[in-house]
């Protein structure tokens, strides 16, 4: 039906925009959001690297705990971190954001494309709706968006070979993308593995033939082949095997935990029980293939948080299909055209109003405002590299990737969010460290520190405790993080950063000092 016809615009319903809603609800949602700090800034620092070098870099080069120890990781998000950096040295942190939200959107997009084949518009927008709550902790700007676009290829190209095998091409092509840009690869062999199973059983229990399978066992042939066409090779398998191995990952990543009682794992066991109340509910006859992938993924999101997302992408068409079973939507609905028009018209003004461009006319509350999140160390990272207080540096772990991404190689980082990265010991301290534990000087003192970058929200005990001693210094402070020098020793006398006036010291401009804190007593000034 062509758009310019009276038909199309007649033939929207409030169905249809209810779908076109949610999709714009989650463009509008992640455009708003800022960038955090936590892994962003480390893989665009990575990127810049691989251009800048042309090659993969293998060993660390960004901190001085494990300077030159191989980090086979790099190999793993390649793709995702030049094309990341790309963007940012186009448009800055700006195209970065809607880059990122044209990947989640798009992902969603092609999950309601299948959820509307199963169910109609009404319910593939309730089931994307589901999905979306699934996934909405998962949408920070990281590599794994590449993963949503990919994992949601699968499984619309799952969906398509039910009817031709003209989308046996979406394989190749979205694992190509997937195994360059995020360790999650396996789950798009395990979709179409499960897939096939079903299709097995399914014909096993009715005793007809089912579709071809011949086109299931070729789809999988060619995800497979394509794992290959990546820096390691097959090699990747190894890679993913030492990396569930890891101790650091299995017992320090929350996201590899199981979901716990909090908001988040609430959403993800009710979500669960709420299928598992609609499965049980007749018409019962269901189609085995995306029963298998959703059931697999409710278990796998029983192990770890990670699993949750992928449950609401592939449990949405299924649900769906629910939805219109026992909630179908009446047939010979028409829309009005011009109020189709005025409510596409104010969907795609929110879209234009919520481009990064426009943000700062929003009224953002503070934790979202900004295109850079405001619990990036920004500020303080600036007076480090204006000020060149003498190292080596402690810092919040929350703080290493934009150390990364904007200190290097002037201040290489003490931890970050390469967590594997480092060994359980140089965990140990640091947790000790940052509970600010009996020997926590002595243990500064083991890796030489000098200097301390430290959060108030992350390390409160830590900062208490390092104001009340008499051998640190502040020489910086703002609402995300105070920065702290050791006094005399090796490191010097520890005021490098402090500049000298007619009237005493005096605090660096933009640094802020509260009343009785150290250095308040030399008239350190805001």
């Amino acid at each position: 039906m062509r758009i310019r016809g009276p038909g199309f615009w007649r033939s929207l319903t409030p169905a249809h925009l209810l779908a076109w809603t949610v999709l714009t609800g989650i463009f509008v949602f992640v455009s708003t959001h800022p960038i955090r700090p936590h892994d962003f800034w480390w893989h665009l620092a990575v990127g810049r690297e691989i251009l800048q070098t042309g090659h993969i870099p293998t060993v660390d080069t960004f901190s001085y705990t494990r300077a030159g120890a191989p980090y086979p990781s790099y190999a793993m998000f390649w793709l995702a971190e030049v094309l990341m950096y790309e963007f940012y040295a186009l448009g800055g942190p700006a195209l970065v954001v809607l880059m990122h939200s044209l990947l989640i959107t798009a992902a969603y997009g092609l999950i309601l494309w299948v959820a509307w084949e199963a169910g109609g518009p009404r319910a593939a927008a309730l089931g994307v709706l589901f999905a979306a709550a699934l996934g909405i902790d998962d949408w920070n700007v990281r590599p794994q968006a590449f993963a949503f676009l990919a994992g949601a290829l699968f499984l619309r190209g799952i969906a398509g070979l039910e009817r031709s095998r003209r989308w046996l091409w979406i394989f190749p092509l979205g694992m190509a993308l997937w195994v360059n840009t995020h360790g999650s690869f396996p789950l798009g062999l395990l979709f179409i593995g499960l897939t096939l199973a079903g299709k097995v059983v399914e014909g096993w229990i009715s005793g007809k033939r089912a579709v071809s399978l011949g086109r299931y066992f070729l789809a999988f042939g060619l995800a497979f082949l394509t794992t290959g066409l990546n820096p390691r090779g097959f090699g990747v398998y190894e890679y993913l095997v030492m990396m569930a191995r890891n101790p650091v990952i299995r017992t320090m990543v929350p996201e590899w935990a199981p979901p716990g009682l909090n908001r988040h794992g609430l959403l993800f066991y009710g979500a669960v029980a709420l299928m598992g109340i609609l499965l049980a509910l007749p018409p019962r006859p269901l189609p085995r293939s995306p029963l298998w992938i959703a059931g697999a993924l409710a278990l796998l999101g029983f192990r770890t948080s990670r699993g949750v997302v992928w449950f609401g992408m592939a449990a949405a068409p299924l649900l769906a299909a629910r939805i219109r079973a026992l909630w179908p939507e009446r047939p010979g609905q028409r829309g009005v055209p011009a109020l189709n028009g005025l409510f596409l018209g104010l969907l795609g003004g929110m879209v234009l109003a919520a481009l990064p461009w426009f943000k700062a006319w929003w009224p953002m509350p503070a934790a979202k405002a900004g295109l850079i999140s405001a619990e990036t160390p920004v500020a303080a990272t600036a007076f480090l590299l204006q000020e060149r207080p003498p190292g080596p540096l402690f810092h919040a772990l929350s703080f290493g990737s934009y150390l990364i991404w904007a200190a290097q190689p002037d201040y290489p980082v003490f931890v970050d969010t390469r967590l594997e990265l480092y060994p359980v010991t140089i965990w140990e301290d640091y947790l000790a460290i940052s509970a600010a534990a009996p020997d926590w000087e002595d243990r500064l003192a083991r890796y030489g520190v000098c200097l301390l970058m430290l959060s108030p929200v992350e390390q409160p005990a830590l900062v208490e405790a390092v104001a009340r001693s008499p051998r640190w210094m502040r020489l910086y402070q703002d609402e995300v993080a105070s920065i702290w020098a050791r006094k005399g020793g090796s490191c010097g006398d520890g005021t490098a950063a402090i500049r000298a006036s007619p009237s005493g010291w005096r605090f660096p401009k933009g640094g802020k000092v509260k009343p009785g804190a150290e250095g308040a007593s030399k008239g350190l000034s805001p």
